[in-house]
């Protein structure tokens, strides 16, 4: 089926041009922040209480471990009940600058915790709150108090409160493929099946205020034949799915590729490939009235868009060069200020932008394989984020722009392969597998940070 090819273009295309200056990203020196999440006062807790506020403070450890490159979290052994008595001199002299004490006590059905935080270097505690927690809801409510300590000690929001979105083909059975969608806690804990259409699912995206999923999926269609005769074949439908009320709708259904889809800053409006007219163009398109407007207009084919957050600038895939490789342009008219950015590997894929709008996350086919990569919007400073670590592919930056989540696909022999989710900082540090045995996964795709 050609409109099928024209979403796998990527994957046969063949480049003699390679981008000079690539630079190879090792750990990247900064100076970090000594933090400490003290051991915690503990009154009056039964056995599974106690357990209950260890795990807390685990979890609220292991969190701080994903920003490494800001803080070195560190055990304090020095301390004695350091909730109900501080000792800043000696904190200070030990070159602590956060302090994170707590106190936890018996409440129905779990465990209070009392916390403070305390800014070694000002003298000052900036930071108090408790929460009640039971076992159903640790994770949760212990993801909200590491947001709330990170807010107070850099003044912006963390990762611990998104989830990412993503697809495994988990359920697939011998030979009849199937991808589903799937969401989990950025950690990779709590996994929750989403679809169930035993098909194949592409290319999901989040609405601005995390309600709402746009989401591929192929479809059997009712079409005629040339002797009028009424037949089914494939095509790739645009859904959109309700996180809240769990429903779905169909968002357009041309004859052809319907995917690719991103939202704006506006949720009515999104951007899409649609293969109707003969061609891969991408449209923009409004939800509320239905209303189509054509962005690229060219020969060649134009796929998966990706939108800076003020709506300036889109970076799109192209093989109008005769291969896929990374393009950007302004949206607001038809082939406005179209510039190819991209000239690493032989072919590009799925180029994302960070949340400032200022770099672009892509896959290149390089030395048999993809790796990431990451370049300036003007298609300056190319960075290579990884080597030797499988291939690698489906980059998206985290929404605080300091991490970037992908997919690693490793050969075990000639009948099996895997391919997780891992998390890398932005510098190309990689910090972690975020799946396990979870089926080939693809597209993972990070929920928006909402104040």
């Amino acid at each position: 089926m050609k409109f099928l090819l024209s979403l796998f273009f990527v994957m046969f295309s063949v480049s003699s041009f390679s981008q000079d200056a690539v630079i190879a990203v090792g750990d990247a020196e900064q100076e970090k922040d000594k933090l400490v999440i003290d051991s915690s006062e503990l009154s009056n807790l039964s056995s599974s209480q106690k357990v209950l506020a260890n795990e807390l403070l685990d979890l609220i450890r292991n969190n701080f471990v994903f920003y490494k490159h800001k803080f070195n979290t560190v055990l304090y052994n020095k301390s004695a009940n350091s909730y109900t008595t501080e000792n800043l001199t000696q904190w200070k002299e030990d070159g602590i600058n956060f302090f994170i004490a707590s106190s936890i006590v018996p409440a129905s059905g779990g465990v209070e915790a009392k916390f403070k935080l305390w800014n070694i270097h000002d003298g000052k505690m900036v930071f108090t709150d408790s929460v009640t927690v039971n076992s159903n809801d640790l994770r949760s409510k212990g993801h909200e108090i590491s947001d709330k300590f990170y807010r107070a000690m850099t003044g912006k929001p963390s990762i611990f409160k998104s989830k990412i979105v993503f697809i495994s083909d988990r359920t697939t059975r011998s030979r009849d493929i199937e991808k589903e969608l799937y969401i989990m806690d950025f950690d990779g804990r709590r996994v929750e099946k989403l679809t169930t259409f035993n098909s194949i699912v592409l290319s999901p995206s989040i609405s601005p205020d995390n309600k709402k999923l746009l989401f591929s999926v192929i479809e059997d269609k009712q079409a005629l034949s040339s002797r009028n005769k009424k037949k089914l074949i494939k095509n790739i439908n645009l859904k959109m799915y309700d996180l809240q009320t769990k429903s779905m709708t169909t968002v357009s259904s041309k004859p052809g590729l319907n995917s690719g889809a991103t939202y704006s800053r506006d949720p009515n409006i999104i951007y899409l490939t649609l293969t109707a007219g003969g061609n891969a163009d991408i449209y923009e398109m409004n939800l509320a009235t239905s209303a189509m407007r054509k962005v690229t207009s060219h020969y060649g084919e134009d796929v998966d868009p990706s939108i800076t957050a003020d709506g300036s600038m889109m970076t799109f895939l192209s093989n109008r060069p005769g291969r896929a490789h990374i393009y950007t342009m302004d949206p607001s008219q038809t082939e406005k200020d179209v510039k190819r950015i991209s000239f690493v590997g032989k072919f590009n894929a799925t180029p994302r932008f960070s949340p400032d709008g200022k770099e672009i996350v892509f896959a290149s086919w390089v030395d048999n394989g993809f790796d990431i990569y990451k370049i300036g919007a003007d298609g300056q400073n190319l960075v290579r984020l990884t080597k030797d670590f499988g291939s690698n592919e489906d980059p998206i930056f985290s929404p605080d722009g300091e991490f970037i989540v992908f997919t690693s696909k490793r050969v075990i022999n000639s009948r099996k392969a895997v391919q997780e989710i891992y998390i890398m900082n932005r510098e190309g540090e990689v910090l972690g597998q975020l799946t396990q045995n979870f089926g080939k996964c693809f597209s993972p795709m990070f929920t928006n940070i909402l104040n």
